[in-house]
């Protein structure tokens, strides 16, 4: 099908309401715009680019792991949630009642999104993964009463305050089983020759108008771009996220999805997607360009200083690559050393300027690595 030609679904009446069923997608696509091969090619290459540079920063996966706390934080925002990257690191008991939901929620992405990437050793993106990802973003918290790990057997809606006034109705509950189908079968099509960028794209466009679980759908969806780049070798490691892109341009985004529905015009959503992944790909080239520069201060100036306590200084330094929040407790673990010799090489990590304490207590305090955490922050 020629882009030009879509006609994305059709209306239903329901009693009350008008549902949407969207167009099946499992079919050869092409396009005669010319702009979507430039902004392919580019996509690509800086996609490429991006994976060049993961693989080449040493220990990768460290910094790995910040990167999803970001992505947990952003996507979570973008439906409403309020938890910073900074709270993202603290444990239940150090987090405000009064945000507990939303860092819970934030938790639980983390735990799926980590959880995904793993099974994709042995199991592909399908019906299968998109559930056990649901059921562990719905855990905990809000969503535990929304079925987890189930798709819907009722209408959901997107905007308004009820089906009557909402601003789009995605297809009726008996429809979501084969229209997931048509999409989980396009995503693995080797008979069709669909760019893989091209075929994401759409793929997230269709997963969003299904909406096919009571709650959770965006961060679902856009979880679903990155498994699906890993999953098909674009990405050695889930390193891209586009939830910080479409958080940005958030009335676009919506705009585009919504466009493509009752405007028929994929062609626009695909190019504001493959612009998303290129400077999606270019931050994050930029990201650990940083990480990698502040890696050689760090590692090659700043702690080469303690003589004797180098060794266990370099550990700790690994640490605070995956976790910046570090107490004297979690030191004494890290390292098996003494407290006394732990708070020793907190404070000459404070005088080097790696650690900052953030509580002002005198006891129980907790040291950020605020340089490394603001690289996730900017």
């Amino acid at each position: 099908m020629d882009l030009k030609d879509f006609k994305s679904g059709t209306y239903t009446q329901q009693r009350q309401y008008r549902s949407f069923t969207p167009s099946p997608v499992n079919h050869t696509w092409v396009w005669s715009n010319p702009k979507i091969n430039t902004l392919l090619e580019d996509a690509n290459h800086k996609l490429g680019a991006l994976d060049a540079f993961s693989r080449q920063l040493p220990d990768v996966d460290y910094f790995i792991r910040m990167h999803v706390i970001k992505e947990a934080t952003t996507s979570s925002r973008i439906e409403g949630t309020k938890t910073s990257v900074e709270e993202a690191l603290l444990t239940s008991s150090e987090i405000n009642p009064e945000r507990r939901n939303d860092w819970q929620e934030v938790q639980n992405y983390i735990a799926a999104m980590n959880n995904a990437v793993k099974r994709l050793r042995r199991v592909p993106v399908s019906t299968r993964l998109l559930k056990e990802t649901h059921t562990i973003l719905l855990s905990k918290g809000r969503g535990s009463t929304k079925t987890p790990g189930e798709y819907r057997r009722s209408q959901n809606w997107i905007g308004g305050s009820s089906l009557k006034d909402a601003v789009f109705v995605p297809p009726s509950h008996e429809e979501v089983d084969p229209l997931m189908g048509d999409l989980e079968n396009f995503l693995h099509n080797d008979s069709i020759d669909v760019p893989h960028l091209i075929r994401i794209a759409i793929g997230h466009y269709q997963f969003e108008t299904i909406h096919p679980f009571l709650d959770g759908n965006g961060r679902v969806g856009r979880l679903l771009i990155t498994l699906y780049l890993v999953s098909k070798g674009l990405l050695t490691r889930p390193t891209l996220y586009l939830s910080e892109y479409f958080d940005k341009h958030r009335s676009l985004y919506y705009d585009n999805l919504m466009n493509a529905r009752a405007g028929n015009d994929l062609a626009q959503w695909i190019r504001f997607f493959l612009v998303a992944v290129a400077e999606t790909c270019n931050n994050g080239i930029t990201t650990f360009g940083k990480i990698q520069k502040l890696r050689e201060d760090i590692e090659g100036k700043r702690i080469v200083q303690l003589g004797k306590r180098l060794p266990k200084a370099k550990t700790l330094v690994m640490s605070l690559y995956r976790n910046p929040r570090i107490t004297a407790a979690n030191v004494t673990t890290i390292l098996r050393v003494t407290p006394k010799t732990a708070n020793e090489l907190i404070q000459d990590f404070v005088d080097l300027k790696i650690l900052v304490e953030s509580t002002g207590n005198k006891r129980n305090r907790v040291f950020s690595f605020v340089e490394y955490l603001k690289l996730f922050s900017e």
